[in-house]
């Protein structure tokens, strides 16, 4: 394994952490929030000169890296960043350990939404929006990894070619370039159409900016302390699910929505995630829930966010958590077994059921009705993966107990945490005080928050890799 190539892509890395850090600076300097300035000083400074020095090493190296090296990458990635984003909150006025401060950077940069914090209305509003930016920048970046990096023909467990994934083929370092440029593109101009949104429909500026970056990146950080304290009306609410919605669908979707014969061919998935979205909604609103407060919690679910306007009672909190396990679609900033697996798992085995009934039946291999069919390697991939997601939520939900948590919310957070979903009451899961965690709970869920991301798949791969070398 070559860490001087790595070094050269972890280099670049750093550098959209430098210009947060600047954004923040102007932010403090016209807002007059001179109390805060430093912190941000100073990640501007240990990240530009960690970016350029890491870049020094690995510039004359060979730019070419395999696969395992980049799912370190994308490792060092999580860490790395995550130190640079920590130190704000740990240099500030709020006496904030070092461990709770990286605790809620790699909540933010993975979209999960664990804080350490209690009251988000008594913090510095520059903090509020370092929060905010460090879930935009990790949407961000796992974009870039999926499409990017989990696209690999050779591992594709995350399966991303069955789905619309950009019509850029990876063949070039001016393709990459053009490919990530478009990738940044269309996610700030989501971005800014949902703040545009937010704002149209009467929600503060400081909570509709905080707010689109949290919602374009499925994460769980708001602004205030409750979600009721922003969204009220019925037209925010609307807003409210539409931002979500362009969150658990394909990433790609908005940019082909006028074209007719891409969308039909290649945005199955989404028209099934749309269905089965409705068809979790009637199952709650035929025992008697209604409102648009309940299509909030259902696709808020799906889509890996957690952000909700009600509190559960107990029946409805198992609901919604399972619904956290499906995820939105494979190009997208959710996590979660998701859908399409789901859908890989089901279909071969009511296959093989038929073949047993009648083994002379022809079975149909492809995958929602389109062109793409599911070959051997799906199958393998999906029942791996979902045979190591409750690898990881049993052997978690174990540390968690340990750490005085019943078993209820052990079983709970475990599920939250390896689907990057926040804690919310309508999971029954509401006043968990991170903060006084054990170190080892806190360490745990660090672990378990970026396996969440990269799938356990990932550290398998790379530990056959150092210690089982072909």
């Amino acid at each position: 394994m070559n860490f001087k190539r790595i070094s050269y892509y972890l280099g670049l890395f750093c550098f959209p952490i430098s210009v947060l850090a600047f954004i923040n600076i102007l932010y403090s300097s016209y807002f007059d929030y001179f109390l805060s300035i430093n912190s941000y000083i100073i990640t501007l400074i240990i990240s530009f000169l960690t970016g350029s020095s890491l870049l020094f090493i690995g510039k004359k190296s060979e730019k070419t890296i395999s696969f395992i090296e980049q799912l370190v990458l994308i490792i060092l990635v999580y860490v790395v960043i995550s130190f640079f984003i920590a130190l704000p909150f740990y240099l500030s006025n709020y006496q904030v350990t070092f461990l709770n401060s990286l605790f809620e950077a790699i909540s933010g940069t993975t979209g999960t939404g664990f804080s350490i914090f209690k009251n988000i209305k008594y913090l510095d509003p520059t903090l509020i929006l370092w929060r905010s930016s460090s879930q935009w920048i990790g949407g961000l970046y796992f974009l870039f990894f999926l499409i990017i990096i989990f696209s690999n023909k050779q591992f594709n467990f995350k399966m991303i070619y069955l789905t619309y994934s950009g019509d850029g083929r990876i063949n070039s370092e001016s393709n990459i370039k053009d490919i990530l440029t478009k990738i940044f593109i269309l996610y700030s101009i989501l971005t800014l159409v949902i703040f545009l949104l937010l704002n149209i429909s009467e929600i503060r500026m400081f909570n509709s900016l905080n707010l689109s970056m949290s919602l374009i990146s499925t994460g769980g950080f708001i602004p205030t302390n409750s979600l009721n304290n922003i969204i009220q009306s019925n037209a925010q609410k609307l807003v409210f699910i539409f931002s979500l919605l362009i969150s658990m669908l394909n990433f790609f979707l908005l940019l082909n929505i006028f074209e007719k014969k891409i969308i039909i061919r290649e945005h199955k998935e989404d028209f099934y995630l749309i269905i089965l979205s409705i068809i979790f909604v009637l199952l709650i609103y035929l025992n008697n829930y209604s409102g648009l407060n309940i299509i909030i919690s259902v696709i808020s679910s799906l889509g890996n966010s957690g952000l909700s306007l009600i509190n559960s009672d107990n029946n409805l909190s198992l609901y919604f958590i399972l619904l956290t396990l499906i995820g939105g679609s494979l190009i997208s900033n959710t996590s979660g077994i998701k859908f399409t697996r789901i859908y890989v798992l089901l279909k071969t085995s009511s296959s093989e059921m038929i073949k047993l009934i009648s083994p002379n039946s022809v079975i149909n291999k492809n995958i929602f009705g389109s062109e793409k069919k599911i070959t051997d390697d799906n199958i393998k991939v999906s029942f791996l993966i979902f045979i190591s997601f409750f690898i990881s939520l049993f052997f978690l939900s174990g540390i968690l107990i340990v750490d005085n948590i019943n078993f209820e919310n052990a079983f709970k957070l475990s599920i939250l945490t390896i689907t990057n979903t926040t804690i919310s009451g309508m999971y029954g899961i509401q006043d968990m005080d991170f903060a006084s965690l054990l170190t080892t709970s806190k360490l745990s869920l660090i672990i378990f928050m970026i396996i969440g991301k990269i799938e356990l798949i990932s550290i398998f791969l790379i530990i056959k890799k150092i210690f089982f070398k072909d």
